[in-house]
């Protein structure tokens, strides 16, 4: 795993909960930086109807006029009225349900990555050449790819990351197609999908995902799947690398009981993502440091449902610790007995770089 010089991680990736007004041109700010990437889910509704809203992912490779939500396979929708521009330390809202509904002060939850760095030009390896365009940050070990597919196993696109991803999502833009994830402890020939809360599926072929090929430190090899590669197709990918004691993209096993599997991340943890991966039909659930709650009982979001958040006393209960998570459930939806998870996750605080100085001896 890569180090980081980060010694600031809100500078790079940040929760920011805000309440709606209903009101157009909605200026939230403390975001701490211009995101590249801004995904946001109405977290809590204070009064009234139309509880489920969906998911609302906006970056700026793509531009803000346009919309992808992990709730569902549709493609891109082009939309003038939900995110409609990122500003140095926040964004700026219209008025439409997903974002900003009413004037009842609902609860939304923003998550926000910082990449910055852009290039663009043609693919390479296998096929015809197509065309990309990428925002990266090599510190953070995150990039956003918009790319063409070319439908040939070994077309592959330079990903700005700084060093190999170890989780990579996928979205086609033009059609009602999954949302792709590849994860390290997965395999390259296993997908498993954002929008969904079934088990990976095992590409046969096995060049059909990435190509049977591991992403290098600058490149991603694709297969022939329509989710990752048709012709003539745009594609967006998110790219994770892992940067020690800043994020971290793993898996761990299960032991049912509430004094639950400990997880290492080597940092504090700010935001977790996590998947049971062995069967079942457990969904993606969001836990994050800046909703209300207490340790073992977080409110926890589920990227591929509309659903509002919800606060279980027997699902999804972490302790978030200095050097990782502990689990506190014997659901199968985080610690079941003997199941399997991937997460990713994002730290508070570093705990490397130049906030970890060495003492001096006295």
């Amino acid at each position: 795993m890569a180090y980081t010089t980060i010694n600031k991680s809100t500078d790079y990736f940040n929760t920011k909960i805000y309440n709606s007004t209903g009101n157009d041109n909605l200026a939230i700010t403390g975001v701490g930086f211009e995101a590249d990437l801004t995904w946001i889910k109405k977290a809590r509704v204070v009064s009234g109807s139309n509880t489920n809203e969906a998911h609302m992912w906006a970056d700026q490779v793509r531009g803000s006029g346009y919309y992808i939500s992990s709730s569902s396979n549709a493609g891109q929708t082009s939309t003038t009225n939900d995110l409609k521009s990122w500003q140095s330390d926040g964004f700026t809202l219209g008025t439409v349900n997903r974002v900003n509904q009413g004037s009842s002060a609902h609860i939304y939850a923003s998550y926000n990555w910082k990449a910055g760095t852009t290039a663009s030009g043609a693919t390479t390896g296998s096929g015809t050449a197509k065309t990309y365009s990428s925002s990266s940050n090599s510190t953070a070990g995150f990039s956003i790819l918009k790319y063409t597919g070319n439908g040939t196993a070994g077309h592959t696109v330079p990903h700005g990351c700084g060093s190999a991803p170890t989780m990579i999502i996928f979205k086609q833009l033009n059609e009602n197609r999954g949302w792709g994830v590849y994860h390290k402890d997965l395999g390259v020939d296993k997908i498993i999908y954002l929008d969904e809360n079934i088990a990976p599926q095992t590409a046969s072929p096995n060049t059909q995902f990435l190509n049977n090929t591991a992403p290098s430190s600058s490149v991603v090899s694709l297969g022939t799947w329509s989710e990752v590669n048709k012709n003539d197709a745009s594609y967006v990918a998110y790219c994770f690398a892992p940067k020690s004691g800043y994020s971290k993209f793993g898996s761990y096993t299960g032991n049912g009981n509430s004094d639950g599997t400990f997880v290492y991340t080597g940092f504090k943890p700010a935001w977790i993502m996590r998947k049971r991966y062995d069967g079942g039909t457990n969904h993606w659930s969001i836990m994050n440091n800046k909703r209300f709650g207490y340790n073992t009982v977080l409110p926890y979001l589920v990227a591929n449902t509309e659903a509002p958040e919800e606060i279980d006393q027997n699902v999804n209960n972490i302790d978030i610790l200095s050097n990782g998570f502990k689990c506190r459930e014997s659901d199968a939806n985080g610690n079941g007995s003997g199941n399997t998870y991937i997460y990713m996750a994002f730290a508070e605080a570093p705990l490397v770089g130049t906030n970890n100085v060495p003492c001096t001896a006295r």
